[in-house]
């Protein structure tokens, strides 16, 4: 199709052709992503050669394709890097007009240079950029010799210079790792630019062209084919360039490629960048290593085998195997390799990694104590660990030490709050358990059950329960005894049980800290121990997770289970303070709204009002206003004052003049500020400009035996500005007498809970739960 397409040489027909490939769109006719981009090579290719030949490019200038072009890479809205090379003839700018002018007038994207051979060589040898892409460059048209030259001349100082740029080669990729971050964990990740994309590919090939380290492997072509796919898709599917995956475009993309949606679509790619980053790392290190020592360096001796541990020695920085060691003899080889790694910062040699997958055969179960002792050690090494088990598990070890870790390897997280995939939120709550093993009698138990906690997702069913029998699997298999197998798995069962009753209910009432001892079975290490798990689990999550407030509350929680478990008398309700009685006096004498605010950390705003219906609405609606997010709220009656003592933070900037918020409620409640059209207007403000799919659906919850004398109410949806508003403002229209309330957001979702007194009928319940769903839709 496109040599009768573009026959004529006039870009715009190149153009032409380009569309027609881009509009075959559905059907058997349609291009699969490979397929497409070869038959863009082709196109692109034909048109150049055909219109290099109209214009005389045929002796003594050459036209070279780099980039995306040269690779055979060429994505639907991918630029075309062209270097027209020439040996001096009189007329390369009427050459150079005669290319770039039609393509330009096309509208197709260029970047383009006109050099000599000697010209491109000196550029490619002071510009890294350049280099790399002449690394890659193709001969299109013209003569092939004066291609070859600067091929073979590139390559050829590319290896003798590698010394002195391997540096830069190196800063450079660490540079764009900060800033772009990691494809493998990244909501919408940069499939070119950010770590383990395709630059990544683009620079173990460098470092193969320089012969430090080996052409990529099966795994790395594997990553790269779908690292290509799905960029070639997102471009056909935008209509125009883009490098970085929009969560509301993956499905479509998933769709176009037959992946079931885009959390599978997100969990092969990060499969794909993670292990394009291993290699990438490894190969950074290796050609370190590889390097000749010059120099001075040349006359020290060279680097000797250093004892480490058992069968274990550093060797040029590296942690690798003694000479006699053997993973068939030695079974806790492998983990104390690993630990060894992480104690000393340093890490492990490639080729010992390899060498391990090879060799080292399953554990018998139950693991011999040793082995586990290296485990434990490994564990415990906090930030250290992360890497080291990366490196495991993308060589196959890790795997083979815990099977069940299939599961989760890649799985990406269903929430915002979740930076992390599984799998690395698991060893980063590990790494964070081994900061708090001092606050626990079994320092063990709490890294095994961090490593653990989340083990039952990607399975289906409720994954506490589903991780309770594989963590007792686990826990059997490690060689742990009997009662400590049962703590394990009471701490994956439970470990969500603090923090959602701490952040959900009412500390104050002494059937929540009775409920919670019930079912930990009074047992004292458990809670010690799920305390620990519930902060290591909320600072793997993502930033801001581990509040002050939240912090506070799981304390306060666990505090009062131990005074209970002491038998020691439960603190009673949460007395009113003078500063509060203070303001509902002056309620009582103006009848007009007071507001205190206490900056601490957490911040709390307390709010007198006269005793009125509507009054928990327009308090939090006024907060909303100002952009608090309202965690909790107390409610209690001084007289005929309403006292509203709320725990606050704000969502961005600092906190407000309580002065302004006395303003604002108090025009609220003479009618001078309509706080539905203000929520709004701010929640268009502030509202992202696009959601990936629709919201789930509100729903909601009641527990009659969780509060003394009231039932809990408890909603969860989406968060929205101004969403404890309206469900207040619903809940009282309704004439349900809220006790208190509780919120918990972890990224886009929100868990709202609500103490309603009296027992309510089935009628009213109803009533009332279509309200709540009303105002939370």
């Amino acid at each position: 199709m496109g040599a009768v397409a573009v026959a004529s040489g006039d870009a715009e027909d190149l153009a032409r052709a380009k569309a027609v490939l881009l509009e075959q769109g559905s059907g058997k006719r349609r291009l699969g992503p490979e397929a497409l981009r070869t038959a863009l090579v082709d196109l692109h290719d034909f048109w150049l050669s055909s219109r290099a030949a109209t214009i005389g490019l045929t002796d003594r200038a050459a036209l070279v394709a780099v980039g995306a072009l040269g690779r055979r890479e060429l994505a639907p809205w991918s630029d075309l890097d062209l270097v027209l090379l020439h040996d001096g003839r009189k007329d390369v700018e009427r050459l150079a007009d005669g290319l770039w002018y039609p393509l330009w007038d096309a509208g197709i994207g260029l970047d383009h240079s006109v050099r000599t051979p000697g010209q491109a060589v000196q550029v490619a040898a002071t510009d890294l950029r350049a280099a790399l892409g002449l690394l890659e460059a193709r001969h299109i048209a013209g003569d092939p010799a004066l291609s070859d030259t600067v091929r073979t001349a590139v390559r050829q100082a590319w290896r003798a210079g590698i010394r002195g740029r391997l540096d830069e080669l190196a800063g450079a990729a660490q540079e764009r790792w900060r800033k772009v971050g990691d494809v493998a964990h990244r909501v919408e990740p940069d499939l070119k630019n950010g770590h383990g994309g395709l630059r990544d590919v683009q620079l173990i090939d460098a470092l193969a062209a320089a012969q430090l380290v080996d052409r990529p492997g099966a795994d790395v072509v594997a990553a790269r084919g779908l690292l290509l796919d799905v960029r070639t898709e997102l471009h056909r599917l935008a209509g125009r360039a883009r490098d970085v995956l929009r969560a509301q475009e993956a499905d479509e993309v998933a769709a176009a490629l037959e992946i079931a949606d885009r959390f599978e679509l997100a969990r092969a790619l990060s499969g794909a960048a993670r292990s394009v980053a291993f290699v990438a790392e490894v190969g950074l290190r290796a050609a370190r290593a590889a390097l000749p020592r010059r120099g001075l360096a040349a006359l020290r001796r060279p680097p000797v085998r250093r004892p480490l541990d058992s069968g274990v020695v550093e060797h040029a920085g590296e942690v690798t195997l003694a000479r006699d060691a053997s993973a068939v003899r030695d079974p806790g080889l492998v983990l104390r390799v690993a630990a060894t790694a992480a104690r000393t910062g340093m890490p492990i040699a490639a080729g010992t990694l390899h060498r391990l997958a090879d060799t080292a055969p399953e554990l018998r179960e139950p693991w011999p104590a040793s082995a586990r002792g290296e485990l434990l050690s490994l564990l415990g090494t906090g930030r250290p660990l992360v890497d080291v088990v990366e490196s495991l598990d993308r060589t196959g070890l890790w795997g083979r030490l815990l099977p069940e870790w299939g599961a989760v390897r890649d799985l990406p997280p269903r929430d915002r709050a979740h930076v992390w995939t599984v799998d690395r939120h698991l060893v980063e709550a590990c790494a964070q358990a081994a900061r708090l093993t001092t606050r626990v009698a079994r320092p063990d138990l709490l890294l095994v059950g961090a490593l653990l906690h989340d083990i039952g997702k990607g399975r289906g069913g409720d994954h506490s329960e589903v991780g309770e029998s594989l963590a007792v699997q686990v826990g059997r298999r490690i060689g742990f005894g009997a009662p400590d197998v049962a703590v394990l798995g009471g701490m994956v069962r439970h470990h969500l049980l603090l923090p959602h009753t701490a952040t959900r209910r009412d500390l104050d009432d002494p059937a929540t800290v009775t409920r919670v001892v019930e079912t930990l079975d009074g047992h004292g290490l458990l809670l010690d121990l799920l305390e620990a798990l519930a902060e290591a689990d909320a600072l793997a999550t993502g930033p801001g997770v581990w509040s002050p407030w939240k912090r506070a509350l799981i304390h306060d929680l666990a505090r009062r289970c131990r005074a209970l478990l002491a038998g020691e008398a439960l603190p009673g309700p949460t007395q009113a303070d003078e500063g509060a009685a203070a303001l509902a006096r002056a309620v009582e004498a103006d009848a007009r709204p007071q507001v205190g605010l206490d900056a601490g950390d957490p911040a709390t705003v307390v709010v007198a009002v006269p005793d009125r219906r509507g009054m928990l609405a327009a308090a939090a609606g006024v907060l909303a206003l100002h952009s608090l997010e309202v965690h909790a709220a107390e409610l209690a009656t001084l007289g005929g004052v309403g006292v509203f003592t709320f725990t606050v933070s704000p969502r961005f900037g600092g906190l407000p003049d309580p002065a302004l918020l006395r303003s604002d409620l108090t025009r609220v409640l003479d009618g001078g500020l309509g706080l539905a059209d203000a929520l709004a207007r701010k929640e268009r403000d502030y509202a992202p400009t696009a959601a990936a799919e629709p919201p789930a659906p509100p729903r909601v919850l009641w527990f009659d035996d969780e509060a003394t004398g009231a039932v809990v109410l408890e909603l969860r949806g989406t968060d929205r500005i101004g969403l404890l508003h309206r469900v207040a403002a619903a809940l009282e229209q309704c004439g349900a007498d809220v006790r208190w309330a509780r919120a918990s957001t972890l990224g886009a979702s929100v868990v709202d809970a609500f103490g309603l007194a009296g027992g309510t009928s089935r009628t009213e319940r109803r009533r009332i739960e279509k309200a709540v769903l009303a105002a939370a839709g």
